[in-house]
């Protein structure tokens, strides 16, 4: 009984797999953030009609606030977790990759959402962009990694590119549900 070996459920939940989803939901997420601080630079100088700031000088300080927590979320994957590899190609791969999706989005979603105070326009409409890429990770997502996964032996690139592809539909659903 003593030299017997317990064996442990594994079920693929592996560090790679935890850091390039972490990866790409910092990366849509930052860069949503910094195009709303693009915006902000937008609407100060006036190239837009002024809906979000009361005044130039306000929407140029949100637009420096934001655009620097836009350069350190988008520093945050590459200086630390430098994975830009989405690991797909088994199914325990599929649904550890699923699993962290649903776990990172609905983490976010209660801490921005509790939180983030929504006194002024801004922080509404971060707390907005937030929920966004939220929802197109509870959504989207799961889709586009069961889609790439089923298609990656009828075309060839979707092994390296998954990454990217990924990011994309990430960014471009998240658009979607603002």
């Amino acid at each position: 009984m003593q030299n017997q070996k317990i064996s442990n459920l594994d079920l693929g939940f592996q560090a790679k797999n935890f850091y390039s989803i972490l990866g790409l939901y910092i990366f849509s997420l930052g860069s949503l953030v910094g195009g709303f601080s693009f915006y902000l630079l937008l609407e100060s100088t006036g190239f837009v009609d002024s809906r979000i700031i009361s005044w130039n000088g306000q929407g140029l300080f949100w637009f420096l606030i934001l655009f620097f927590v836009t350069i350190f979320l988008l520093f945050i994957p590459i200086e630390f977790l430098n994975v830009f590899r989405l690991y797909n190609s088994s199914f325990r791969d599929l649904v550890s990759n699923i699993l962290y999706v649903i776990l990172f989005s609905l983490f976010s979603l209660l801490v921005f959402q509790f939180f983030l105070n929504t006194e002024t326009q801004i922080f509404y409409d971060l707390k907005s962009i937030t929920r966004a890429v939220s929802f197109a990770g509870f959504i989207a997502i799961p889709l586009v990694l069961f889609g790439q996964h089923s298609l990656r032996e009828n075309i060839p690139f979707i092994d390296r590119a998954s990454y990217g592809i990924t990011l994309f539909f990430w960014v471009v659903a998240s658009q979607i549900f603002l």
